[in-house]
C-alpha cells in the first residue's frame, strides 16, 4: 500500500500546532486556592471580563474557580468571592467607582492586598508592588469588578460626621 506524504500546508500546520502545545505547556497553572463563594454567579461575570494584560503582565491560567493570575513570575492573584468586609478602619481609596480596601502584608515588604468594599461577592487581589503599581492594577481591574454591582461605598470621618 503506498503511503501518501501530507500536503506541505497540512504539514506546516501540524508543526504549528505542535509547537504551540509546547509553548502553552512552559507556563504551567498559578496553584491559587478558590475563595468561599467562587461558585458565585457575580464571580462569573466578573472572571469573564477581566483583562488578558495588566500593566506588562499577561494574564496565566489558575487552578481554581473565580481566580486568575498575572505575571511570570506571578505579580498578582485575583480571586473572586471572598467574604465581603464589613465596617473597618482599614484606609479605603476609590479608584475609578470601585471601592478598595487596601493593607501592606504583616511583615512590610512588597506584597499588598486589595479588596473590594461594597460589592458582594467581593474580590481580593494579592499583588507585588515592586512588579505592579496598585494605581495600574486597581484601575486596569476596575471595568472587569463593575460586573458586580456595588451596594455600599466608603465613608471618611468626614461623611460620617455629617450624618449625625
Amino acid at each position: 500500500m503506498p503511503s501518501h506524504p501530507l500536503p506541505r500546508p497540512a504539514r506546516a500546520l501540524l508543526a504549528a500546532g505542535a509547537l504551540a502545545a509546547v509553548l502553552t505547556g512552559c507556563t504551567p497553572a498559578v496553584t491559587v486556592d478558590p475563595a468561599e463563594n467562587a461558585a458565585d454567579p457575580g464571580c462569573a461575570a466578573a472572571m469573564v471580563a477581566m483583562p488578558e494584560v495588566v500593566g506588562e503582565h499577561g494574564q496565566r491560567e489558575t487552578t481554581s474557580q473565580g481566580t486568575t493570575a498575572y505575571g511570570e513570575p506571578t505579580a498578582a492573584v485575583v480571586r473572586c468571592g471572598v467574604a465581603p468586609p464589613g465596617p473597618t478602619t482599614d484606609p479605603c481609596s476609590s479608584v475609578n467607582g470601585v471601592d478598595w480596601l487596601i493593607r501592606q502584608d504583616e511583615e512590610g515588604g512588597a506584597t499588598w492586598t486589595a479588596t473590594t468594599f461594597g460589592r458582594d461577592p467581593a474580590v481580593e487581589v494579592v499583588f507585588d508592588s515592586d512588579a505592579v503599581a496598585s494605581s495600574t492594577l486597581l484601575v486596569e481591574l476596575g471595568s472587569a469588578v463593575e460586573q458586580i454591582p456595588a451596594e455600599r461605598q466608603c465613608l471618611d470621618l468626614q461623611d460620617t460626621l455629617e450624618g449625625l
